[in-house]
């Protein structure tokens, strides 16, 4: 990996030549796909399973930017969760590979919006963005300072075959790149960006539902978006409902109606969780004076603690 110097970045290298890029504050790292596809391009060749493992591991894997790595330990990813994805689902592959070489692309917004955000929140502590293939768990994730995401979502649009995944995977993906998550990978980063800024949460549906809203809220601030998903249709239309529910469920940690979830659930509709903290967030926002504070309370919360989660939630007035 090497950082690019400015003058490159400006336009004498053509998009996409380079393995990283420094965007503001946030290093952009990107050569873990180009490694990915030596290795698919290898595993679909090779009959002998064994010799498969061997080459997941040696041309992605021992090759893997820190990033990656961080991926893998995030989500549990293994040489064998590769091998199998790669040998059953041909043609997803096929439709997803071009999309993935989008990462400089995607990015090229990011500086402004870093700015953005540090005007904002001007605690921001800076953290990398790790583009590179996972298998089909995350968008985005975090892990310490470090973004990570998941390119082989996050670059899709509708054009993905989804035809071999099995079910509810297949409807899950189905409609998540039906919302072209590339169009909105603004967003996403921002929204993976405060997260490394947050400390992680209990284990209370509110304290996760909280965390994730404000990050939503947050990258609106900064991009002027949401990602254009079901849970921002389904939640105005029936919001008095998911506020009932959620009050019953709030002190739980069954979060399988509500958060990393597919449709199969009590409303029909992934992720719900999102939408409600993201409504208390917005609402805690709304009726503070003093704006920048209020972002950096959100931010600063102790997510960990559900009577600082609690007092958010009561100070928002959402939730009576």
């Amino acid at each position: 990996m090497r950082i690019l110097p400015a003058l490159l970045i400006a336009g004498l290298l053509p998009l996409g030549s380079a393995a990283a890029e420094q965007h503001g504050s946030a290093q952009v790292v990107t050569a873990d796909i180009e490694n990915f596809w030596i290795a698919h391009d290898a595993i679909s060749s090779e009959p002998d399973p064994a010799r498969k493992q061997q080459l997941i591991q040696l041309l992605y894997i021992d090759r893997g930017t820190p990033g990656l790595h961080a991926l893998m330990q995030a989500r549990g990813y293994t040489a064998g969760q590769y091998v199998a994805a790669i040998d059953a689902w041909p043609r997803y592959w096929a439709s997803v590979r071009p999309l993935t070489h989008r990462a400089f692309a995607a990015t090229t917004g990011l500086e402004a919006d870093l700015a953005t955000l540090k005007r904002l929140y001007p605690a921001l502590r800076p953290a990398s963005i790790t583009y590179a293939i996972g298998v089909l768990r995350t968008g985005g994730t975090t892990l310490d300072d470090k973004v990570l995401i998941g390119a082989e979502l996050a670059l899709g649009d509708d054009t993905v075959d989804v035809s071999e995944l099995p079910e509810p995977l297949q409807t899950r993906l189905r409609t998540f790149y039906a919302s072209r998550p590339f169009h909105n990978n603004g967003q996403n980063n921002i929204h993976e960006y405060i997260h490394t800024q947050q400390i992680e949460a209990g284990d209370t549906l509110a304290q996760y539902a909280l965390r994730e809203g404000v990050a939503e809220l947050v990258a609106e601030r900064v991009t002027g978006k949401k990602p254009d998903l079901p849970l921002y249709v389904y939640g105005p239309a029936h919001e008095a409902e998911l506020k009932r529910q959620f009050q019953a469920d709030r002190r739980g940690n069954d979060y399988r109606d509500w958060l990393y979830n597919s449709s199969a659930n009590r409303f029909g509709v992934s992720d719900l969780g999102y939408y409600v903290g993201y409504r208390i967030a917005s609402a805690y926002y709304a009726a503070q004076p003093d704006k920048a504070k209020a972002i950096a309370t959100l931010i600063e919360l102790r997510y960990d603690d559900v009577a600082a989660v609690d007092e958010v939630i009561l100070r928002s007035g959402y939730i009576r």
